[in-house]
């Protein structure tokens, strides 16, 4: 094994990626843990960190744009079925739906991070912290009117 060598910079910048994955993840982190939904601090800062692991590791070893191309494809159905676990549907309501989409987003804020696309990651966060804190209230005020 003679590529044993760690080469600090490569370190440092790997640790920054995954180090602003989770940090962009915590605000949806938290709206989910105060709402006492399932998933919360916890696995939202994990699915971002493991997609943007996964989206480092492709742009590290593969040099094909296609092979990233199928490793990107393969987190977004993987995401997907993970978040597809968190819809439950019971006696003609169905619940969790939210919480399933704000877990695809946390992955493709993973992978923007990765791609060093800070700018859609930042705004995906914003977006989807933005849409759980206060669009309940629209639809609230929507299902008055009707």
């Amino acid at each position: 094994m003679n590529n044993l060598s760690i080469q600090l910079p490569e370190v440092l910048n790997n640790l920054a990626h995954l180090g602003i994955a989770f940090l962009l993840a915590l605000p949806v982190a938290w709206d989910r843990e105060k709402s006492s939904r399932g998933a919360g601090l916890r696995t939202f800062p994990l699915v971002a960190v493991a997609a943007c692991g996964y989206m480092l590791i492709g742009l590290s070893v593969l040099e094909s744009g296609d092979a990233q191309a199928r490793i990107l494809a393969g987190l977004i159905t993987g995401i997907g079925f993970i978040g597809g676990g968190a819809i439950l549907k019971s006696k003609g309501t169905v619940s969790g739906t939210a919480t399933a989409a704000s877990i695809w987003n946390t992955g493709l804020i993973g992978v923007s991070v990765a791609y060093d696309l800070f700018e859609i990651a930042i705004l995906m966060s914003l977006i989807n912290f933005v849409t759980l804190r206060y669009a309940h209230r629209i639809k609230s005020a929507a299902e008055k009117v009707e």
